[in-house]
This record gives structure tokens, sequence and C-alpha cells, in this order.
């Protein structure tokens, strides 16, 4: 799978390895605590944090780092990411997008949305673009320096750890 918008000439300049074998899924989650339901993802991982861990996958906060995430990006086989999302939806909409392309990325709500199109864009440059799998939660309003989520949104993220867990095991045993 080939995240990029056009065909590039040459070859990579260095790739990691696509897989640590440790951990095949990433489990990413992106997004700012601090701005209410834009934190959708991380209040999400933070639940998923305090239950059972999931076999075969590694779960990492990546707030709003963009970029930096790459080498964590290049070691994944898989990579299933959780974000918020101002799509138009109704607060709490929940959908699972599997982009091929850069420009398929949905439009984020903050500056890591840059970040994270970069990130992808410059994994499948490095020839180690894992296979993405993207759970978006649609929020309507943004809170600036709030920590809590909206009732939707709250709501949908039990919904989200379900279809992750099951998503994760399936990609964990089809190795």
């Amino acid at each position: 799978m080939l995240l990029l918008d056009t065909t590039l000439v040459g070859k990579p300049a260095r790739a990691l390895p696509i897989v640590d074998q440790d951990t095949p899924v990433l489990i990413l989650a992106v997004g700012n605590l601090l701005m209410g339901d834009e934190g959708a993802g991380i209040h999400f991982l933070r639940r998923l944090e305090s239950e059972t861990p999931v076999p075969g996958a590694r779960l990492l906060d990546g707030g709003v780092a963009g970029i930096t995430l790459l080498e964590d990006i290049q070691r994944a086989r898989a990579v299933i990411m959780v974000d918020a999302t101002r799509d138009g939806g109704a607060a709490g909409t929940v959908k699972l997008l599997r982009p091929r392309t850069i420009g398929a990325l949905p439009q984020g709500l903050s500056s890591h949305d840059f970040g994270l199109k970069d990130l992808f864009a410059a994994a499948a440059l490095l020839g180690s673009m894992p296979e993405v799998h993207l759970f978006t939660i649609s929020v309507e309003t943004v809170h600036p320096m709030c920590l809590q989520l909206s009732p939707p949104v709250a709501a949908a993220i039990p919904r989200v750890l379900d279809s992750v867990r099951m998503l994760a095991a399936q990609l964990v045993v089809r190795d």
C-alpha cells in the first residue's frame, strides 16, 4: 500500500525495518487533551491503557507530535490510529477509514493534522509505510482549556474501544 498522491523517482534514503516483531500492531492516539473533544483520541487511549493489554499491540500517545512519530510508524506492520475530526457528522459519529493516499486523510482539528499528513508521506517516501486503519470520532465544537469530552463524544469511546480491540486481534492473528 502506498500513501502518495504522485509517483516519485529514486530510492528511499534509509528505511527502518517495517515490522517490530514484538509489537506488529501500533495503536496510536492523537489529539490535544486541553481542547475538549479534540482530545478524544487521548481519552480513548487512557481508557484502553486501564484495561487488559491488547496482545501483540503497542499503545502510543501521539498527542500533537506529528512528524516525531515517524520511527514508531515505520516499525509497525499495521497502525490503528484514533483521532477526532470535524467532518460535518453528528458529534460522536465513529468511522473507520483505510486511507490509500495522503489526500484521503480527513481534515483534522489542530496543528497535528499537517504533521500527520507529513508523517505518513515521510514513511511512504522511506519505503516503510505500514497498513493504516484510522478511526475518527466526529466532533462539533472544540473548547480550549477544557479537559472534558461532550456527552456524545464520551459515549463514542466505548464503541471505539471494542472496535479497536477486535481489529487489533484480527491484525495480530493475520501474521
